[in-house]
């Protein structure tokens, strides 16, 4: 502890490399992070069918994509002039039928042939509250903004949870055995469900998690939760709804998760990658002038470097 706050302890278990296949599925935190390895230029694929909140919706995309299961026109609904699945979020909408399934379809098989090659899986548990469709007492993924009156809400047990990762496991395991697996709690609460029902939600999620861990030893835990909670526990760390984190506090969180996930060597590949970025985003005041005309010579020059001596990067 440092004389203003409290870091959490993060066990360096595990080392991700450029050269490693990292797939992750969950909530709007998991896209910060995603985002966050995409940039650094990691192959990553980051919720390839959407965004996903609770461990069962989880679990029923991962099964799908493991299957290769491809959506049928069964499976949709127009809903104002719109298709949709409840299985997936809204940005796979379509105007017809046949459009959501040529756009939805292919991703279900790309994503099934990185599933079985990923070396780390990272799973964001976003809530342990679920939607009960009642008119097939199917779990849905999203609710598109159906009636309310359709569907019955309620909280998962952290039993009901653990099986749910417990199945999806085992899932990936009969076509990847060597796949590591990365839970984390978003750090995102969910306000709607109030001060108190948040807290019993993560708790469920958290109680879970600890089970598995202690079961497969290819299963490890990155207290993203806790960092904001308790290391960043000040509303200046939070956006403007005062619920999700800042900017600061996803770059903070992002720093967390270097120093515990990448070696030396990767973090330096990393900085490297930041500053090539920091310059392909530059812009100039006036772009036809020699002086940026030589800047983007240099710049391309400093890739063609980069990649060459580390192949496995692509700007």
């Amino acid at each position: 502890m440092d004389s203003f706050r409290t870091i959490i302890p993060i066990p360096k278990e595990l080392d991700i490399k450029h050269t490693n296949k990292v797939m992750m599925f969950g909530s709007c935190f998991t896209e910060n992070i995603g985002q966050k390895l995409i940039d650094h230029k990691f192959s990553v694929s980051c919720n390839p069918l959407g965004i996903l909140f609770n461990p069962i919706s989880i679990l029923q995309t991962i099964n799908r994509i493991v299957d290769n299961k491809k959506v049928t026109e069964k499976e949709l609904f127009e809903y104002e002039g719109v298709w949709n699945s409840f299985s997936f979020h809204s940005q796979f909408a379509q105007l017809s039928a046949s459009d959501y399934l040529a756009n939805i379809n292919p991703i279900i098989e790309a994503s099934h042939q990185f599933i079985k090659s990923c070396d780390f899986l990272f799973i964001t548990l976003g809530t342990s509250w679920i939607y009960e469709d009642t008119v097939t007492n199917e779990i849905v993924a999203n609710c598109h903004k159906v009636a309310s009156t359709r569907f019955n809400r309620r909280r998962i047990s952290s039993t009901e949870c653990c099986d749910a990762i417990l199945s999806a496991i085992e899932k990936i395991h009969k076509v990847n055995e060597h796949v590591n697996f990365i839970f984390t709690v978003s750090p995102i609460r969910h306000w709607k469900d109030g001060a108190h029902g948040n807290q019993l939600s993560k708790a469920t999620l958290l109680l879970a998690i600890d089970k598995i861990c202690e079961m497969y030893s290819n299963c490890s835990y990155f207290p993203s939760y806790e960092i904001m909670m308790d290391e960043l526990r000040d509303y200046r760390f939070y956006a403007d709804d005062m619920l999700h984190p800042s900017e600061f506090a996803l770059k903070y969180i992002w720093e967390r998760f270097s120093d515990c996930y990448f070696s030396e060597e990767t973090q330096a590949i990393n900085k490297e990658v930041e500053s090539l970025n920091q310059a392909l985003h530059h812009k100039p005041f006036n772009s036809e002038s020699q002086s940026y005309k030589t800047f983007q010579e240099k710049t391309l020059n400093r890739i063609a470097e980069l990649e060459k001596k580390y192949p496995f990067i692509k700007f």
